[in-house]
């Protein structure tokens, strides 16, 4: 009887001792499990990220190299417009000393036209001479009105590259510009200038729009044509509605 007594005392203190154990394993369990959704969390997040960074990180890359190439193309642009402007200018260099040997030629004529019969000129030579000189004087007017459009080409694009090379560099335009706003819409916030390339305007460039000597507004040029040019209104500048025939003078005016 003690004996059976006894097996009964230690199965009973075995299955408590079991039972303890298989709480014991069960919570070891669950904290790993928990660890395990844990980490599995913060690999999610973190692989989110990594995800979304490299995206960006792809999407700057492909900014900046639109960039550089934009940059690359202004730059060669610039350069070729420099080169012509310097062959016309020898040209123009070498069109004025053609046209001062004309007209040295043409007024030792006319000075010795009375004796033409001794000094060998005839009425038709110096007719000659007088053609010649016209025809160089075209040239070089020609010849300056191109060195002209190439001076505001690079201008131009001197302009447009340093919103590249120096961004926060104010655009200088020439002191003496004054225009009008022709066309006004408020709706868009821009402008119609009767002021464009032939007077200096440059893209980029900014303008004060003035009424009556007060401020009303500052605009940015967005587009230059030959005599005309359209500008935003550039936001926390507009202080009234800017109006059809409003004054525009440089913001940055050079020197």
């Amino acid at each position: 009887m003690l004996i059976r007594i006894s097996l009964i005392v230690a199965i009973v203190a075995g299955l408590t001792v079991g039972a303890m154990n298989f709480i014991k394993v069960r919570d070891k369990i669950t904290n790993l499990i928990t660890e395990r959704d844990d980490w599995h969390n913060q690999f999610t997040q973190t692989d989110t990220k990594l995800k979304k960074t490299t995206s960006e990180l792809k999407k700057t890359s492909s900014e900046l190299a639109d960039t550089k190439k934009n940059l690359e193309t202004t730059t060669e642009e610039r350069d070729t417009a420099r080169a012509e402007a310097t062959s016309q200018t020898k040209r123009a260099a070498q069109l004025s000393e053609d046209l001062n040997r004309t007209k040295k030629e043409r007024d030792d004529a006319q000075a010795e036209l009375a004796a033409y019969k001794a000094t060998g000129f005839s009425p038709a030579q110096v007719m000659s001479l007088g053609k010649t000189l016209k025809q160089s004087q075209d040239e070089l007017a020609e010849a300056k009105q191109v060195i002209k459009s190439h001076e505001q080409k690079i201008r131009q694009l001197d302009a447009r590259l340093s919103i590249y090379e120096t961004p926060d560099k104010p655009i200088l335009l020439p002191a003496a510009l004054k225009g009008k706003i022709m066309i006004s819409d408020p709706k868009w916030g821009f402008v119609v200038l009767n002021v464009g390339e032939d007077q200096g305007v440059l893209e980029h460039g900014q303008l004060l729009v003035n009424r009556d000597g007060k401020l009303v507004a500052k605009v940015k040029v967005t587009s230059v044509q030959k005599n005309r040019s359209i500008a935003n209104v550039m936001p926390g500048w507009q202080l009234g509605e800017v109006l059809e025939g409003d004054q525009v003078i440089p913001a940055y005016p050079t020197s």
